[in-house]
Order: C-alpha cells, then sequence, then structure tokens
C-alpha cells in the first residue's frame, strides 16, 4: 500500500531465523531520467549500531528524520517502539514536517518496524518490510525466498538476493546494494 509511494530507490528488511538484515540499492535519481549517484547509503546503523534505519524518498528530508529518529532513540533508551511512535507523532502534526517526502524502516533484534508521515507504525505480520519504487518487487522476492528457501538461507541473503531482484525490475533501483544484519 505504501510502496509506490516514493521513487528513487528501494529498502527491504527481514526478520529470519532470530537475525535481521536490511538492504537498499545506492541510486539517487533526479527527476524522473537522470542517475545522479549510483552509490549512495540509504541504510544507517542508530543508537551504538544496534538498530538499523533505511528511508525511501527525497534525500534532504530522509537525513531530518534520521536526526529526529536518532534522538527520540537517545531520549527513550533505545525503546524502538516508543521512539517510533513519538516520531510519527511529532511527524504527523507539525506543520512542517509533514512536508517530509519519506519512510522508514527501523529495526533492532527484536522488531521491525514501518514509519511513516501520516502516523502510521506498523510491524509486519511475516518480519518482512519493503519500501520505495522497488519495494513490491522486493517484498515478493522476499517472501517467496522466505517460504521456499528460508531454511537453506540466511536473513542477509535473503535480503540481498531480494534488492537484486528489484534492481533487476525497477528503473529507479540499482544493483549497488548495502546489506546490513543484525
Amino acid at each position: 500500500m505504501f510502496m509506490s509511494q516514493f521513487h528513487a530507490t528501494t529498502i527491504f528488511a527481514i526478520r529470519h531465523q532470530g537475525k535481521g538484515a536490511m538492504a537498499g540499492d545506492g541510486q539517487v535519481t533526479f527527476g524522473n531520467a537522470v542517475v545522479m549517484k549510483h552509490t549512495a547509503r540509504k541504510i544507517r546503523r542508530l543508537f551504538h549500531g544496534k538498530v538499523l534505519a533505511g528511508f525511501a524518498g527525497a534525500v534532504a528530508d530522509a537525513f531530518t528524520l534520521f536526526e529526529m529518529f536518532e534522538g527520540k532513540l537517545e531520549e527513550y533508551n533505545g525503546n524502538l517502539q516508543r521512539a517510533a511512535v513519538e516520531l510519527a507523532k511529532e511527524w504527523r502534526s507539525d506543520k512542517v514536517l509533514r512536508r517530509l517526502e519519506a519512510m522508514l524502516i527501523v529495526m533492532d533484534d527484536t522488531h521491525l518496524l514501518l514509519i511513516s508521515g501520516t502516523g502510521e507504525v506498523i510491524e509486519p505480520d511475516d518480519g518482512i518490510l519493503a519500501i520505495g519504487s522497488g519495494g513490491n518487487y522486493a517484498l515478493a522476492a522476499g517472501r517467496a525466498l522466505k517460504a521456499y528457501a528460508g531454511e537453506h538461507l540466511t536473513a542477509k541473503q535473503i535480503a540481498e538476493a531480494a534488492l537484486k531482484v528489484a534492481g533487476d525490475i525497477c528503473v529507479y533501483t540499482n544493483d549497488c546494494i548495502i546489506v546490513e544484519e543484525l
């Protein structure tokens, strides 16, 4: 439902076999026609390396959200769920922040959450989330891999493979993939 709102990236995250992994591509697109960068890092480690956060959307907006989310993590001593809810509330209620065009996926060693500017904080039932223009492709690939090859693949392997599938299909997603694990 949210996956096709924002262009120029794909972020995929999975909790699998007690581990977490998040993958993102490196493409930055200017408008709809020009690739400006191939190796951007859209995933960050936050709160002493214990939290992963990935963004889809406008880059400047995402940096603002990373900083705000990191502040909330510090304020709530690393409580991911509380920090996510507080960020979503502030994001939705502030007139300036409401205009930010980005989404975040955040995860720690136990939780995986989607945070949106409309106030949603969603934890998936199946331990998989994807956002961005290639999000639906990565989500479908990740779900298939987890269901049919999950016992033979790690979370990191599934995340990387899901991004490769998205990169083969989505023109806003490239094959410069960065994967972070928890």
